[in-house]
């Protein structure tokens, strides 16, 4: 007599042989299927303080105003390419707070405190994914420790900036993130801009991969609309969520097969939001191919920068850069330690040079303010 309830196959007890065996057509390739914390527990466990909450708050209405001419600070996105050390990274932010007091009057940073990391191919893919860097892949851990980073950096009075990868990664830690990015290579994904357009926060959209600025901008004017999509809840459940659309978004120029920082870039950049119907502004990537991947030649590019910053060049608003503790990046070994304050994916500036780049900046919003307090007013008709 033939068993119902055959250890062999994952059939119901009770159901009858004939029954389709569902597990020989569905998960073919799936290795393992581990518990995934709910954003409700982790939340729970590590809330958000009233003085966080001000940080966050305080910074993201600052962005806005900035992107609605309405604060001629410069956005500043610096830090490291991507996070793998908890400790180090806010020895980091440690010093960009002092930076932040002595430099706030004309610019507004922010640090870059990215937890996923886009692969070419295959790669260690960032903090949460693999938080412990040998391939163990503790999720739950990598959320976890990323939500203890962020309202540290917070509890120092520091807004932080994230790239959103994943979707459903946000409901974990986007209560803290003051500024985000969508990225070059999710740019033109349609769940992406759906997700910006749902997000509390301002977001950038970078051009596309290939230079393009259409992509970027045809992003923030699919954000800015409102959306309904299929997502989980901080409680962990399916539901559909109906957006009312993100007006704070804006495009971010990072270069593609050649640089599109200078000021041909930007006036053509313009004039596709122009078309777009869009505010003229952009944020300029001084890494990635604006850089050719050489970290000092982000030296070169905020410097062209501040030159057309200083001489009254209103439409940029805000500058990326990729800086760490100190200068380069270094490959991850199984077995071989990790030289401190070096990034473990893209090569970053060292501490030591960002400094003045960061004063430099901070003297061209003056040079402009200036400048513009000395031309006449117009008279009223």
């Amino acid at each position: 007599m033939a068993r119902i309830d055959d250890p062999r196959h994952d059939s119901e007890a009770g159901c009858a042989e004939a029954t389709l065996d569902t597990t020989r057509i569905d998960d073919t390739r799936i290795a393992a299927v581990r518990a995934l914390v709910s954003p409700a527990v982790l939340l729970e466990e590590l809330p958000v303080t009233t003085a966080v909450e001000q940080v966050v708050q305080h910074a993201r209405a600052d962005v806005a105003r900035v992107l609605r001419g309405e604060d001629d600070r410069l956005i500043v996105v610096i830090g490291p390419c991507s996070i793998h050390d908890a400790p180090q990274a806010l020895q980091y932010a440690r010093r960009l707070l002092q930076v932040r007091e002595q430099l706030g009057d004309a610019l507004l940073p922010v640090m870059r405190v990215y937890f996923e990391k886009p692969r070419t191919t295959v790669g260690w893919k960032g903090f949460i994914n693999d938080p412990r860097l040998d391939g163990s892949f503790r999720i739950n851990e990598g959320l976890r420790r990323a939500r203890e980073l962020l309202l540290d950096i917070g509890a120092l009075g520091l807004p932080a900036g994230t790239e959103f990868l994943d979707l459903l990664s946000p409901q974990y830690f986007s209560d803290l993130i003051a500024w985000g990015a969508i990225g070059a290579r999710t740019t033109e994904s349609q769940s992406h801009r759906q997700l910006a357009s749902g997000l509390s926060c301002p977001v950038g959209f970078k051009n596309g991969t290939d230079g393009g600025v259409q992509v970027a901008a045809d992003a923030v004017v699919a954000a800015g609309a409102p959306h309904a999509f299929m997502g989980m809840t901080k409680m962990g459940v399916a539901a559909i969520f109906e957006t009312r659309g993100n007006a704070d978004c804006h495009v971010i120029l990072r270069g593609g097969r050649q640089p599109n920082y200078d000021a041909a870039a930007v006036d053509a950049a313009c004039d596709v939001l122009r078309r777009a119907g869009l505010r003229e502004q952009v944020m300029i990537d001084c890494s990635h191919a604006n850089s050719a991947k050489q970290p000092r030649r982000q030296l070169d590019v905020a410097a062209d920068i501040a030159a057309r910053i200083a001489a009254g060049e209103q439409r940029i608003v805000g500058v990326m850069v990729e800086s760490h503790l100190h200068e380069g990046r270094q490959d991850l070994q199984p077995g071989q330690a990790l030289r401190e304050g070096v990034s473990i994916t893209d090569a970053c500036l060292a501490w030591e040079d960002s400094l003045p780049l960061l004063q430099s900046l901070a003297e061209s919003v003056r040079a402009r303010r200036g400048l513009a307090a000395r031309q006449p007013r117009r008279s009223a008709p």
